[in-house]
């Protein structure tokens, strides 16, 4: 059987650089359940943290769900490469994972969208937020542990809708 040809992210780097907000979604490969308890959830979290840091980007929100996680990160800078943040998360988290023994990895790559200006980010952070409340996992997404954000402290953002 052939295996299947890899494709090139159907975006120039040049898009991912600047003071620009993009979602991201990124999939544990085969769609593996794997994100369902803190003790794998916190470790990922710091990374996660460390990584925004580094590359002087925010997240407006993050989710971990059960087979997958979005972000929607912010450049803070002129010069912050959110493809290159983006890549060194997967990095940091796979190696993580490979080394806690943890039965699941990334899929390659990963699906964004670059906010145009017109478009309303809390709405945005609203969706992801709801994300396992569609899902059925919980009734509200406030009860969610796997969440969290370096923009915003959830429990004193009454603009979201329960």
């Amino acid at each position: 059987m052939e295996k299947a040809r890899e494709h090139k992210h159907r975006l120039s780097r040049k898009l991912y650089i600047g003071n620009i907000v993009i979602a991201f979604t990124v999939c544990v490969h085969g769609r593996k359940n794997i994100f369902s308890e803190l003790d794998l959830f916190s470790p990922l979290e710091i990374i996660l943290r460390e990584t925004l840091k580094n590359h002087e980007c925010d997240a407006h929100v993050y989710i971990f769900m059960p087979d997958h996680c979005h972000l929607l990160i912010q450049g803070n800078k002129p010069n912050s490469n959110l493809w290159k943040c983006m890549v060194s998360f997967k990095q940091r988290s796979g190696y993580w994972l490979s080394q806690n023994r943890i039965q699941g990895k990334w899929q390659k790559d990963f699906y964004d969208h670059i906010l145009r200006k017109d478009e309303d980010i809390n709405r945005q952070v609203r969706y992801i937020l709801g994300n396992p409340v569609r899902k059925h996992i919980v009734d509200n997404w406030r009860d969610y542990k796997f969440k969290g954000s370096t923009i915003y402290n959830f429990d004193e953002w009454l603009n979201l809708a329960p």
